[in-house]
């Protein structure tokens, strides 16, 4: 007995209540899948397309066969789902064996039971972009009202993807930050030392310390660890 469709309203609440922190970027896109899949009164399979440096690839699918084929499709200079995701709009396929302009696509569609899809592209600021991607075996099967629909989970997907994008550069900074601060740590180490030997003051051990990092084409950061070590050594075996 088929099960009768989620209400549009249960399922943005069910989806309101998720808490972004607490599940991985997969596992918030599989919960929007299934239940893009679950409010539709036709059936349908749910995707997304995730495209970083121009390559696509589907993490996660109501249907696991429907991933196989889009990774074999992406490799080809245009598909509507990596579209969608470049430049961020809806593209709908009302029926993909009446498309004269795109016989390949005809032919997949033919061949995997398509009969009709649309792609929303997924709006995000950083480096990856990407598309919620639905298909059905009927054709004509999304109307303006369900896009309107879909276009709520698409919308859900763009802000998963751009809190881990956020993620991401507050992580990268924090590792900036910290790399910045441990040569700053050696640069003030090997001043020390240059200062200990040469009997000089601070500004003219950092002048050294430039001079050499001039002469091993080094950053003064790298010449000012390598220092520090190269004395941690002689110290141990001293």
């Amino acid at each position: 007995m088929t099960r009768p469709p989620t209400d549009p309203a249960d399922a943005f609440a069910e989806l309101n209540g998720t808490k972004l922190g607490e599940l991985d970027l997969d596992d918030v896109l599989q919960h929007v899948a299934d239940l893009a899949k679950r409010v539709l009164p036709t059936p349908v399979e749910v995707w997304v397309t995730l495209v970083r440096g121009g390559t696509g690839h589907t993490p996660l699918s109501t249907h696991n066969p429907v991933r196989g084929v889009n990774e074999r499709q992406y490799a080809q200079a245009r598909h509507p789902c990596r579209d969608a995701a470049a430049i961020g709009h809806i593209l709908p396929v009302s029926d993909p064996t009446a498309e004269d302009r795109r016989p390949d696509r005809t032919e997949r569609g033919s061949k995997t039971g398509v009969g009709s899809s649309v792609s929303i592209g997924l709006p995000t600021q950083g480096a990856v972009v990407g598309a919620l991607n639905v298909y059905a075996r009927t054709p004509h099967a999304f109307d303006d009202d369900t896009i309107k629909i879909l276009e709520t989970f698409a919308a859900y997907a763009a802000v998963a993807l751009a809190n881990t994008h956020l993620y991401d550069i507050t992580a990268a900074l924090a590792r900036r930050m910290q790399e910045t601060m441990a040569g700053r740590v050696a640069v003030e180490q090997a001043k020390g030392i240059i200062m200990a030997e040469r009997h000089c003051t601070p500004t003219e051990a950092f002048a050294i310390l430039t001079k050499v990092s001039q002469d091993t084409n080094d950053t003064i950061g790298e010449a000012a660890q390598a220092m520090v070590n190269g004395a941690a050594r002689t110290s141990s075996t001293s």
